[in-house]
């Protein structure tokens, strides 16, 4: 079953029903060519897009759903029990990833870098009740839960990747998290980090777009959500390329890799012990030419009472390291009651 929420359909928040026809399974974005559908893209994927080594497990590097039209539902979840089974970088750890970050900062390997953990869970009762009660404590535009018996995808994001339509290309990076918009309009760090990633995607995009066209529409934009605010800008430009080039030429996202990317991909790799797999690569419908994707963050997915979410946080050089930790942990919040 697919449910996704409306920001995919450019409708508000609310849940929305797709009959699946057929699911089918690729390992190249070449194989994406005049495909229509539903699609989920691993963050494997990065090793063909930038030539990089990652770790990955079994799932498969790309999911295509074919779909029917959607119908608008009213479902409340029924109970479950979600039980924290450990972190794949706990506090002590994480800190020490951050001091070995700004080491590599300090040397000029990476300007940026976004470190993640793993939380591991077991869950007793339906992965639909845990997509809808997440939903429930937090709307999000992009939030969908995919379950294929094999095993299943959930995500409360609210970051666009990619959007086009017609020959003109979206992408809406978000940098900066916090407990209230006073703090993200004040800080300078967040403002800092959130204009290093713009100008990556903006790069990114200059790769595809018509020359001139590549435009900032918004720059340090805040939205609240109910456990926490993001900032984001808004890069817009005029393409004629199709998705496979499109992706080839900007994945993984800016947002959650670091600058430069290649190398902060590399860095990554080292220092999380986890495989990220669908988190932080990107979902959505693919439609003709058009399609809307976006980055899979607040993202979990697992096989029957096994699953995993994760979160992270951006580092530059003066990130404070106990804030780092307190901002990961807050992206799980309206996933798990800590």
């Amino acid at each position: 079953m697919l449910l996704t929420s409306g920001g995919f359909l450019g409708k508000s928040n609310k849940l929305y029903k797709f009959p699946i026809k057929e699911v089918k399974f690729f390992n190249s974005l070449l194989e994406l060519r005049e495909r229509k559908g539903f699609v989920v893209i691993s963050y494997k994927l990065s090793e063909e897009t930038l030539g990089v080594k990652v770790k990955a497990s079994s799932f498969p590097p790309i999911v295509l759903v074919e779909v029917g039209e959607p119908v608008e539902v009213e479902i409340g979840p029924k109970p479950f029990k979600l039980s924290l089974q450990g972190f794949s970088l706990n506090k002590e750890v994480y800190i020490e990833r951050i001091r070995r970050i700004k080491e590599e900062i300090e040397k000029g390997t990476v300007y940026q870098l976004n470190l993640s953990t793993r939380m591991d869970f077991k869950l007793e009762g339906s992965p639909l009740d845990l997509f809808l009660k997440f939903f429930e404590r937090q709307p999000t535009p992009y939030a969908f839960s995919l379950d294929l018996r094999d095993f299943y995808i959930l995500s409360g994001s609210m970051e666009l990747f990619l959007e086009k339509k017609g020959g003109l290309i979206k992408s809406k990076p978000i940098k900066g998290t916090a407990e209230s918009e006073e703090v993200l309009q004040n800080s300078q760090k967040d403002k800092a980090e959130n204009l290093m990633i713009l100008d990556m995607m903006r790069n990114d995009l200059s790769r595809v777009a018509k020359v001139g066209s590549v435009k900032v529409e918004e720059l340090f934009k805040v939205e609240k959500y109910a456990t926490l605010c993001q900032m984001h800008s808004t890069v817009v430009a005029q393409t004629d390329k199709d998705l496979e080039e499109i992706l080839l030429n900007t994945f993984p996202p800016a947002s959650v890799t670091g600058a430069p990317k290649k190398k902060a991909v590399e860095l990554i790799d080292d220092l999380e012990p986890h495989p990220r797999d669908y988190y932080c690569g990107c979902a959505g419908f693919v439609w003709n030419e058009d399609f809307t994707l976006c980055v899979l963050i607040r993202t979990a997915f697992g096989i029957g009472q096994d699953l995993s979410y994760y979160a992270g946080s951006g580092i530059v050089y003066d990130s404070d390291e106990e804030k780092e930790w307190e901002e990961t942990l807050s992206k799980a919040k309206a996933f798990w009651s800590m």
